[in-house]
């Protein structure tokens, strides 16, 4: 089974006159493959998947895949109608994904043993690894330590990514053995110190060879290092979290003219004052840690 570490990328998604920018989103496999990411997580809510069609969903997973050279791609699976849901797996064929990544259902806020058939449904309709997303802001139901440890029993459920906000909880899934994957930006130094594996972080989208250079720091145990990166990090992740997500990472991405400025409804951009002041962060991070 595919071990999940690392700093993965939750992918945007370009848009252009209103349709996916296939040409854009190639571009920006590219870019992240030369920076040595882990991996790609694709179609989740940083990617607009909730305004997209499911087929235009599919689309974007086949470029990326297209485009990846071999890199691992995670495909976001969400969605309250179980039904719809499983339907929306089956689409998706035999192709050479990494793995799944599921929230909880949102809005119904379902009890902990809702959520547990939920994702063992899931688990068991897949030929690929489950990666379970406990976001309980998104979602409105936080899905409990018990719950996750009687997820961990079934063979293709073997990681979680982690935005539950809970160090109890982050403690007890790395004793248990899951590979935990930070998915709040400002967390994932104090994740992967307290044994994670990981991040599927937003953030990483802007100086990704920081990120990378911060993960394998924290693995060969150069903790004054990983410091270091992670702490100059911190004024751009604030920044990209200022307004809603992913307005302000998209406006970086358009300064480096990798991607056009569309999102769509209800997102919107990153106004103008704070394009700016991101913009200085990203600079004085540039003048102490130089692109290579």
């Amino acid at each position: 089974m595919h071990s999940f570490s690392g700093i993965w990328i939750p992918l945007v998604t370009p848009f252009r006159q209103g349709r996916v920018d296939h040409e854009a989103l190639r571009r920006l496999v590219r870019h992240y493959v030369a920076a040595r990411v882990s991996g790609l997580a694709v179609c989740g809510s940083t990617g607009e998947a909730c305004a997209m069609e499911p087929e235009e969903q599919t689309e974007v997973l086949d470029t990326v895949l297209d485009a990846c050279g071999g890199l691992p791609v995670v495909m976001g699976l969400a969605g309250s109608h179980p039904g719809q849901v499983l339907k929306r797996l089956a689409g998706l064929g035999a192709r050479p994904l990494a793995g799944l990544l599921a929230p909880a259902p949102y809005y119904v806020r379902p009890s902990q043993e809702g959520l547990a058939r939920h994702f063992l449904a899931l688990a068991d309709a897949s030929p690929w690894p489950l990666i379970v997303y406990d976001i309980p802001y998104r979602t409105g139901v936080a899905i409990e330590t018990a719950t996750l440890t009687r997820l961990a029993a079934h063979p293709r459920i073997r990681a979680v990514k982690d935005c539950g906000g809970s160090l109890d909880k982050t403690l007890a899934l790395v004793e248990r053995g899951f590979d935990v994957l930070a998915g709040e930006d400002l967390q994932m130094f104090s994740t992967l110190c307290l044994g994670g594996s990981g991040a599927i972080a937003a953030s990483a989208h802007v100086r990704p060879d920081l990120f990378v250079a911060m993960h394998e720091a924290v693995a060969r145990q150069h903790l004054a290092r990983a410091r270091q990166l992670f702490q100059a990090l911190v004024p751009v992740i604030r920044l990209l979290f200022e307004q809603p997500n992913p307005g302000p990472v998209k406006a970086m991405l358009v300064r480096q003219g990798l991607i056009g400025p569309e999102l769509r409804d209800p997102l919107t951009p990153a106004d103008a004052a704070l394009t700016r002041r991101l913009f200085a962060a990203v600079d004085a991070l540039d003048r102490n840690f130089p692109r290579g």
